[in-house]
């Protein structure tokens, strides 16, 4: 396994305790989950790159190559939020490894409690295949909005390298 990179200035390791807090997701009218198809990742790579607005990850191609090359990567594990006019609105991207490494909502879409319901959902399915936790790594300058959800969601901060 690859020696796991320093965190960024302001990056923080959150952990949820996969316990009897857990509560069953709740989608909002109109909106439904599913998990990745292939014909997919053309949306979900023009919702990263909306959202997170930094195109870090580069072009489509490069970024399918790393994304589907990875050995972490499952489609079980990437899921889409669709709208009721079909559109993507939300996705988590989530590794094998209990590990959540991209949650993105639309900003049309936000403020509906679907970052809420994705979480809820990838906590669930974690738990399923015998996980004890899922961690993610959030930026506490770039992201408050995120880590006040993810505090809602009973999630805190642990060591990075734990």
């Amino acid at each position: 396994m690859p020696e796991p990179r320093p965190p960024a200035l302001n990056d923080i390791r959150l952990r949820k305790i996969l316990d009897e807090t857990l509560v069953a997701p709740h989608w909002p009218d109109g909106f439904a989950m599913r998990c990745t198809e292939p014909p997919d990742l053309h949306a979900l790579h023009a919702l990263f790159s909306e959202v997170f607005d930094d195109r870090a990850d580069g072009p489509f191609a490069d970024w399918c190559m790393r994304l589907l090359d990875d050995p972490e990567f499952d489609p079980a594990l990437c899921f889409l939020v669709i709208d009721a006019k079909g559109r993507l609105a939300a996705a988590a991207l989530c590794w094998t490894s209990a590990f959540v490494k991209d949650l993105a909502v639309h900003p049309e879409a936000r403020g509906k409690g679907i970052g809420e319901a994705l979480m809820w959902h990838a906590f669930a399915t974690f738990r399923d295949r015998g996980a004890t936790h899922v961690d993610l790594k959030t930026n506490t300058v770039e992201n408050a909005a995120a880590i006040r959800l993810y505090e809602r969601l009973g999630m805190f901060e642990v060591d990075w390298y734990s």
